[in-house]
């Protein structure tokens, strides 16, 4: 792989220079493999290694944060990798008290740092590497399924009971991923959707939680992501969290790219519709795409990514497309 300076070009990025290029990141799970730290690893070095991507995203299997807790889950065969939630942990109210405080170096939760530390190693700081940390609340919605919402409203108090100590765990989870070689976290909520919560509800449940895990990691990480799954996303709560990236499904909810730029000054990272450009469509097209992105931003404070985690089926050809589209863009930046 020829060399590239990507923590040059992300610093450049995140001042809003000219860059020589615009940068890209890619991720993808790692169906069943993602079970077992030395192939997650291994798997991810490859990755970074043939692409040469400008940060890493590390890709735990993304059912790690409750299986310590009891949840069963498994790969089903999701276009996108991720595992799923076969049995809730919390089936009734009262389950809420068997979310016991744990450690996170032991189990599914430690499992995810030491593949982290053995990828670190090998990549020997060449990029960035982000651990990818999900939110109290989405760990807690994962651990219940949709029963959560109800309890939220009934019984919040079970809720946050279970989140004092989800956080806890996180937040010594996010220690170490630093401690193991990790320049940052990608924190994943799933539930910041108008559509799901009120502005206030997740204000209590979601964003106190959150802030106390960038609080707990303040002046450690040289740079942090948030990404907000989902529709109708709370971009102005958000907004305000610490965070050098921001990543939503910009092709598919609001806001854009132009009207992200407007509230968010610091690094968006989207401009690709994974479920479909990526997928159905010609190199010109992901190409067009990546130049809309370019034209929406002016080409600064952008890293060209997907929505969310890419298709297991994307091809090697369209990743190249992007690839390309990006470096030929670069004169549109400068």
């Amino acid at each position: 792989m020829k060399h590239i300076d990507h923590w040059k070009r992300l610093e450049s990025v995140m001042r809003g220079d000219a860059l020589d290029q615009i940068p890209v990141s890619l991720w993808r799970h790692f169906p069943a493999d993602d079970m077992d730290a030395g192939k997650l690893a291994r798997h991810t070095v490859a990755w970074q290694e043939k692409w040469g991507f400008d940060f890493v995203k590390f890709m735990p299997p993304g059912t790690y944060s409750v299986e310590d807790w009891g949840a069963t889950t498994a790969y089903a065969g999701a276009a996108n990798g991720a595992r799923v939630v076969t049995d809730a942990a919390v089936k009734r109210t009262d389950d809420w008290r068997n979310i016991r405080p744990l450690s996170a170096r032991a189990g599914s939760w430690g499992q995810q740092n030491v593949a982290l530390a053995e990828a670190a190693r090998a990549l020997n700081g060449s990029a960035p590497i982000l651990q990818t940390v999900f939110s109290p609340l989405t760990t807690a919605r994962k651990l219940a399924t949709d029963r959560l919402f109800a309890d939220i409203r009934c019984n919040p108090d079970a809720v946050e009971a279970a989140l004092r100590v989800i956080t806890d765990v996180t937040i010594e989870f996010c220690l170490d991923a630093i401690r193991a070689g990790a320049h940052g976290i990608f924190l994943a909520t799933q539930l910041a959707s108008h559509r799901l919560l009120s502005v206030a509800e997740y204000e209590r449940f979601g964003a106190t939680y959150d802030r106390e895990i960038f609080d707990a990691i303040k002046g450690r990480c040289q740079l942090n992501m948030l990404h907000a799954h989902g529709d109708d996303i709370m971009f102005d709560l958000l907004s305000g969290y610490p965070i050098q990236l921001f990543n939503w499904h910009d092709r598919l909810t609001d806001p854009d790219l132009r009207r992200a730029r407007k509230k968010f000054p610091q690094v968006l990272v989207g401009g690709l519709n994974e479920h479909e450009t990526l997928i159905h469509c010609l190199p010109e097209d992901i190409a067009r795409e990546v130049e809309d992105a370019v034209d929406q931003t002016d080409g600064r404070h952008l890293i060209i990514g997907p929505g969310c985690v890419l298709p297991v089926a994307t091809t090697d050809r369209a990743i190249q497309a992007v690839l390309d589209s990006a470096r030929n863009l670069n004169k549109v930046a400068l």
